[in-house]
């Protein structure tokens, strides 16, 4: 199956422009639609523009806790460049041999356009959803390696010196109507965007989730990276219920032919 992911990149694509709404990453008015999930694909293409967001309350678990379940469309901003979605009054500010790094970085260069998983926060371009099994949440990521994050619910600590990963060590709770899940244990390798934002081991980071209504899931992402980022700073994403979704198979490794045919300096895709 080959990828056209390099093309529909370098024309800028739908999935990668400005959210419907007025501001970055704002929810769509009501009625409103939503991006597309990504560059055509087999059996996929031709699906255009996203369903309408659907309206009513969230759901409930028998427990009463939220129910996240459905299949979700990621936020632009965790695709293209966090840039676009920092909490107001917020600053991404790199240490000066981050900034050098950044500004060396290639497209062609980048770990998730070579079928490497796409870390914490970032997204790929693709459905994604929520699975729950005991003591456990599973995020499942239709894109890319058709990987998966493992979220511990049981009440554990972190380990004190854990093995760094590409998605790190999860461990969350539930505050009221809010799921947190706080991250440590990172490698340095995958970047947060298509801009290319890097890290360093250092990273810790804290997501809040929260589903105000039926066709929304909002994060508030902490970034903490003291080693590449002189401050920690805050984003916020909105990912939209797609109620007729599901997950297809999705192989990014299977004739990958992309990389080589990406040209340019890493940039946040819009």
């Amino acid at each position: 199956m080959t990828k056209v992911f390099a093309s529909l990149l370098l024309t800028a694509p739908l999935w990668a422009q400005a959210p419907t709404a007025s501001a970055p990453g704002a929810l769509p008015p009501p009625g409103g639609s939503i991006q597309s999930d990504g560059p055509a694909r087999g059996g996929r293409a031709g699906r255009g523009r996203g369903p309408q967001v659907p309206q009513g309350p969230a759901p409930r678990l028998p427990d009463g806790k939220p129910d996240f379940s459905g299949v979700w469309r990621p936020d632009n901003g965790l695709v293209g460049d966090i840039s676009r979605i920092l909490k107001p009054g917020d600053q991404i500010i790199l240490e000066p041999k981050y900034q050098d790094i950044m500004k060396s970085r290639k497209a062609n260069q980048d770990p998730e356009a070579n079928c490497l998983p796409t870390g914490v926060p970032r997204m790929a371009p693709y459905p994604w959803t929520i699975a729950t099994a005991p003591g456990k949440l599973f995020f499942l990521f239709e894109g890319n390696i058709h990987s998966y994050r493992q979220i511990f619910m049981d009440g554990r600590k972190h380990s004190k010196d854990p093995d760094p990963t590409w998605f790190g060590e999860s461990i969350g709770h539930w505050e009221g109507d809010t799921l947190v899940v706080d991250t440590i244990g990172f490698n340095d390798l995958f970047w947060f965007d298509f801009a290319g934002h890097p890290h360093t081991e250092k990273l810790h980071v804290v997501e809040r989730f929260t589903r105000p209504d039926l066709g929304n899931l909002v994060e508030e992402i902490t970034i903490d990276d003291p080693g590449a980022y002189e401050k920690p700073f805050t984003l916020i994403a909105h990912n939209h219920l797609d109620p007729k979704g599901e997950l297809m198979e999705y192989i990014c490794q299977e004739d990958n032919q992309d990389p080589s045919h990406i040209v340019g300096p890493a940039q946040g895709v819009r």
